[in-house]
């Protein structure tokens, strides 16, 4: 009999704990794959290790940052060989994302990269049992970590690409007004017409894996406050707004904009436009470089899908950069169903064991009985020499 991958390995997979993080440390300073080790997570490591006492008393209550933050390292002879980062990518957590894999690479060879990363990855399967579906961004040269991905079940959803558009470029679109007369600033009122734009703004396969749903749209009071304290602490700023279309009254174009504090990091942006409008690019983007040129005046980062046409001929007109290169990949994941008994393997006992049989059948042969009224002697009218046969005249 053939033992479980995690048990001929004797790797251990449990939650990330306050002693891993100096271990953490060398897997990422050794790591070789430069997609996986930038210093977004090595930020994000040093404000998990800072408020890690009060996210684990936050994990246990309900609140918007219960299920954040769900960390996982693999340890085998008490050395961690890997971690995983997920989180919930909607708001009723229906989908899940899974942020990165690091897995050592120096480890011994009866526990390959990709034996240790799938086991990560099938623990959050089993683990998360509300995801039904997983989605992951990775690197289109990112080889090897694309090949782990296939290989548990993940396929192409959509290709991603990433610009970055320089100061100097900002300055010049700083200079003209922006058309934009229906400009209005974003709040939980207005779930409603951004769902609605989310929805119309992407083909079917992304919506139905996206599962996005107006909850996904309102800011709760506890995250305004940690988002402000968070403006307050670490001078990080977010500015939203959205265009509304009067005649139809609906929202036709919005914006997200991530001003960062730190000097090295580009700010973000998020573009959602409705595909009848293409022509807010433009103004759109004067309308963010306006206020970038204003608070922090740095490099403007934002994505493009393949099925965006009219914003990737844009942004290469405009003379901006590309970074970047991705696939968005998704599965799926059924958890009523068991993996330990296939449907093919499956009997008709298995199935209905309410109908068995109380005892063997034995075969014997059928008796027809006649519905017909039989006369006096037995015989029927159409045999022939009976006296009301019509063979008598």
């Amino acid at each position: 009999m053939t033992l479980p991958l995690s048990k001929q390995q004797n790797i251990e997979i449990r939650p990330l704990q306050l002693r891993d993080f100096e271990a953490l440390e060398t897997l990422i300073a050794q790591h070789g794959n430069p997609y996986q080790t930038d210093e977004t997570l090595v930020a994000q490591l040093e404000q998990f290790r800072r408020w890690y006492g009060l996210l684990k008393v936050l994990r246990l209550l309900p609140n918007p940052s219960q299920h954040q933050f769900h960390l996982y390292v693999a340890e085998q002879g008490g050395e961690v060989r890997g971690l995983i980062e997920v989180s919930p990518f909607n708001r009723t957590r229906s989908t899940w994302q899974v942020e990165r894999v690091l897995v050592d690479l120096t480890q011994p060879p009866n526990a390959t990269v990709k034996d240790v990363g799938s086991q990560l990855l099938r623990y959050c399967f089993e683990t998360i049992w509300e995801a039904r579906t997983w989605l992951l961004e990775v690197n289109v040269n990112d080889k090897q970590t694309m090949a782990l991905y296939r290989q548990n079940g993940f396929q192409p959803l959509a290709q991603m690409t990433y610009w970055e558009i320089s100061p100097e470029l900002l300055s010049e679109l700083a200079e003209r007004e922006p058309a934009l007369p229906n400009l209005l600033p974003v709040s939980n009122a207005d779930a409603q017409l951004l769902y609605q734009l989310d929805t119309v703004s992407m083909p079917p396969l992304l919506r139905q894996v996206f599962d996005r749903h107006i909850t996904d749209f309102k800011t709760p009071l506890l995250r305004s406050l940690v988002n402000n304290v968070r403006h307050w602490g670490d001078h990080q700023e977010t500015v939203t707004g959205y265009v509304f279309e009067p005649q139809r009254k609906a929202a036709i174009a919005y914006f997200e904009l991530q001003l960062s504090p730190h000097e090295n990091t580009p700010n973000e942006a998020q573009l959602t436009v409705h595909p009848a409008y293409t022509w807010l690019y433009p103004e759109l983007i004067t309308q963010m470089s306006r206020i970038v040129k204003e608070k922090a005046f740095k490099p403007l980062r934002l994505a493009s899908a393949d099925y965006q046409p009219e914003r990737e001929e844009y942004l290469e007109k405009l003379g901006a950069e590309r970074t970047e290169h991705t696939t968005l990949m998704s599965r799926s994941v059924w958890h009523k169903l068991r993996e330990t008994k296939p449907l093919e393997a499956l009997q008709l006992s298995d199935v209905l064991q309410g109908l068995q049989p109380a005892r063997t059948p034995i075969p014997s042969r059928m008796a027809w009985f006649k519905s017909h009224h039989q006369n006096p002697n037995n015989s029927t009218p159409s045999e022939p020499g009976h006296p009301n046969s019509m063979d008598n005249g």
